[in-house]
């Protein structure tokens, strides 16, 4: 699906070899990693995003933290310890069964804005909650620590109705190592001991096949990947064998043999589950692991997934490979699946690091998560709705707490995490974002300057004290069909590359050096995969949804506590296109004057034309984005 037209550039000022140096790194740091990644992303500490619509993204993520209560936060957890309780819960989830997820993604939202914008103020709020959890954790005395009662382990180890205890569990201990890792928390590592001990107690006894029978009895999120994160930084085996304990046969056994058997499953289960796979080879160097995780990427990219890059339909894949067409309802893309395939996808990278990789992650990242949050409030999405007619809905600041609230905490405190990847002396430059780049081993600054993607084009600019040989590699993106303009310090350079891929540069680079990459847009039709006259129109990378009024979109029903009363909304009709499948775009999709990014269809809609903006752009409206192609000569 992420492969465009086979149209071919010459590539680059010099040649690629198959395979780059190696270098030994991490995805996620720990330093303790069995495999030689060929390359591996900066500390979030040494990215900083320049004024642009990303760090503005961040700014409202940041905005957000700093409100919420910690006492409110806190209060079941300490219900939970025996402990007093100031103020009052939080709403929605956090009433719920799964109660306690959200201070999990808290943490490693905070971590990760402290990491991405040296928030000292937020980070002091972090490390104060996780004081507190440790006094709750000392309270009950065994090690547990959580919102909810460990009754709910006894249910699902005896695998009785309950929600998903060790999905909650596993956000808390993320939230907790990230503490460790960006913040420097040493409490918080201790509180997560205590809990992967408890754990361990509890789970010693099952065997094999009650294991497994509990792993299938109810989501059980990342527990292999938080467990194996864990033993990354403490170098205490207990906690890989416990995280292997968590990898589920259901899952891997198929995948192994190259077998789709995803139909009918949970996608917000599945996807964690190999995230702990990825992370289990890079520390163990399991070939099996890596292949699994290899093979799941590539069904899930390429036959379950929509034009956004977004998979999932009622939080499961309800159809088979390369089905889609009955796939667009109101519930279709969860976030936290867009949240999660972009992690496992930055681990492929660091083993391969294919330009396929990074033309999914950009298109995931623009339209599937820069595209969820509301530009008013900072709210977030749960479901990326594909049902024609719809419009956007998000999340309230006290009262929702989905899921998807919780990873929206991380999303958009990120956005530097995989904008550069490096190895001993070569450079990747993987995302277009306006940000500066410290790379310490090679006392070498790089600022991206762009604004991109209003703007397809982007400059970098050297800043280093004495002459540094390395090899910077730009990528050029699959939807770069028109070819690419480069410039070396204001001079055009012969490139010859094929979208897709990467262009090198190197050479001894001083102070002042500046690069130049125009990668012009074009507009192109992405079909479904099964029906070519079901298509959404695409400029570059970017999703167009085609605007359908405003009518009835008060707040009521565009920031909601139960996010599937949506399904009792109205929708509208979207028009249908009449024109062939197989003509160019560009010759019924045209420009609106004055408007940047804004196109309209020419005498093609039925009843009406529509006007289309990229989809990261689309707020207050109802929307269509895959359009009915009927032909001209039905109309």
């Amino acid at each position: 699906m992420f492969q465009q037209r086979g149209i071919q550039m010459l590539l680059t000022i010099v040649v690629l070899s198959a395979f780059p140096v190696i270098t030994r790194g991490a995805v996620w740091p720990s330093g303790r990693e069995a495999v030689d990644l060929q390359a591996k992303p900066f500390d979030l500490r040494d990215v900083r995003l320049l004024d642009g619509p990303f760090r503005d993204a961040m700014l409202r993520t940041q905005e957000y933290l700093h409100e919420l209560e910690s006492d409110r936060l806190l209060w079941h957890f300490r219900q939970t310890a025996g402990l007093a309780t100031p103020g009052e819960p939080m709403g929605g989830w956090e009433q719920m069964e799964l109660r306690g997820h959200t201070i999990g993604h808290y943490l490693s939202g905070c971590a990760l804005i402290h990491a991405s914008m040296d928030d000292a103020a937020l980070k002091a709020k972090a490390d104060a909650i996780v004081a507190e959890l440790a006094k709750c954790q000392e309270a009950v005395g065994t090690g547990y620590l959580s919102a909810f009662p460990e009754e709910f382990i006894d249910r699902v180890i005896a695998r009785q109705r309950v929600w998903a205890p060790w999905y909650t569990l596993h956000k808390i201990y993320a939230g907790l190592i990230d503490m460790y890792v960006y913040c420097g928390d040493t409490q918080a590592l201790d509180v997560a001991q205590g809990m992967a001990r408890w754990a361990k107690g509890r789970l010693d006894p099952l065997d094999r096949d009650a294991m497994q029978a509990m792993l299938n009895a109810t989501e059980q999120g990342g527990m292999n990947e938080v467990l194996a994160n864990l033993y990354g930084v403490t170098g205490e085996k207990q906690w890989l064998d416990l995280a292997e304990r968590f990898n589920a046969d259901a899952y891997n056994n198929p995948l192994l043999l190259h077998r789709d058997e995803l139909t009918g499953l949970h996608v917000n289960s599945f996807i964690p589950n190999m995230i702990g796979t990825a992370r289990q080879y890079e520390l163990t160097g399991d070939l099996d692991d890596r292949h699994i995780a290899e093979f799941f990427w590539d069904i899930v990219v390429h036959g379950r997934s929509y034009c956004t890059g977004g998979t999932s339909n009622h939080e499961g894949w309800r159809s088979g490979p390369y089905r889609l067409v009955d796939q667009l309802s109101v519930e279709s893309q969860e976030s936290c699946c867009t949240y999660n395939m972009l992690k496992l996808t930055r681990h492929l990278f660091a083993w391969r690091p294919d330009a396929e990789y990074m033309d999914y992650y950009e298109r995931n990242l623009i339209n599937g998560i820069f595209a969820t949050q509301d530009p008013k409030t900072g709210m977030c999405m749960y479901y990326v709705s594909m049902e024609p007619g719809h419009w956007k809905v998000f999340h309230t600041p006290r009262n929702s707490f989905w899921c998807c609230t919780g990873t929206g905490m991380e999303n958009h405190a990120k956005y530097g995490d995989s904008i550069y990847f490096h190895n001993d002396d070569t450079l990747w430059v993987n995302l277009f974002i306006a940000s500066e780049l410290n790379w310490k081993d090679k006392s070498v600054k790089i600022r991206q300057e762009t604004s991109f993607p209003e703007d397809s084009a982007t400059t970098l600019t050297v800043q280093t004290a004495q002459p540094t040989t390395f090899d910077l590699r730009l990528r050029v993106p699959s939807w770069a069909t028109e070819g690419v303009t480069l410039k070396l310090n204001g001079q055009t350079q012969t490139v010859t590359a094929q979208p897709g891929s990467y262009l090198s540069i190197a050479r001894t680079w001083t102070n002042g050096d500046k690069v130049e990459l125009t990668m012009p847009m074009s507009l192109w039709l992405c079909p479904m995969p099964d029906d070519p006259n079901l298509a959404a129109v695409m400029y570059g990378p970017l999703v167009l949804a085609g605007e359908l009024g405003n009518e009835d979109l008060t707040d009521e029903v565009t920031y909601l506590v139960n996010q599937r009363s949506q399904n009792r909304a109205r929708n509208v009709e979207a028009p249908v296109m009449a024109v062939d499948p197989k003509t160019d775009p560009q010759t019924w999709v045209k420009p609106v004057a004055g408007r940047p990014l804004t196109f309209r269809t020419a005498d093609v809609g039925r009843p009406r034309d529509v006007t289309l903006v990229p989809f990261h752009k689309l707020f207050g409206q109802r929307y269509t984005i895959y359009w009915r192609l009927t032909g001209r000569e039905n109309n």
